[in-house]
């Protein structure tokens, strides 16, 4: 944290930066990758040990020399089968890493109390409604 809020400091004076992070985080809502900064790229995937041959590129053929992690939501076995229509939701729902990090970066200025969370989740429904009421019927059927 105190290296980011350095590297943030450097980069508002205008100095060059160089740092690691990850996404979702909130960091790229303050450093936006493709608007202030760059994500840098390898040009082969070389991983350590049993990870050797895993491909590290991406569908549209950039290479950050990292495997790519999937976010999901899980719940407990018995309680999804007692829950259909969570269960379908929680299977279809998908953030972007952006909306995600936008949201960290809210907490991290000081938003994060309940009702806060709350006015951010209601924030981004208004903002996707046509894809969270698609969600929504997609779940209602699985419950019948």
């Amino acid at each position: 944290g105190a290296i980011i809020a350095d590297t943030i400091a450097r980069y508002k004076q205008g100095d060059s930066i160089f740092y690691y992070t990850w996404t979702p985080y909130w960091v790229s809502g303050v450093l936006v990758p493709g608007k202030d900064v760059v994500w840098l790229q390898v040009p082969f995937s070389s991983l350590p040990g049993a990870r050797e041959n895993v491909d590290t590129s991406l569908p549209d053929g950039s290479n950050y020399g990292f495997q790519a992690n999937t976010q999901r939501i899980i719940a407990n076995r018995a309680w999804a089968e007692a829950n259909p229509a969570a269960a379908k939701l929680f299977s279809i729902m998908q953030l972007s890493n952006n909306d995600i990090s936008a949201q960290n970066l809210r907490m991290r200025d000081g938003e994060k109390s309940a009702a806060d969370v709350e006015r951010h989740a209601d924030a981004w429904i208004k903002g996707h409604q046509a894809t969270f009421d698609g969600w929504i019927a997609e779940a209602k059927k699985a419950a019948m």
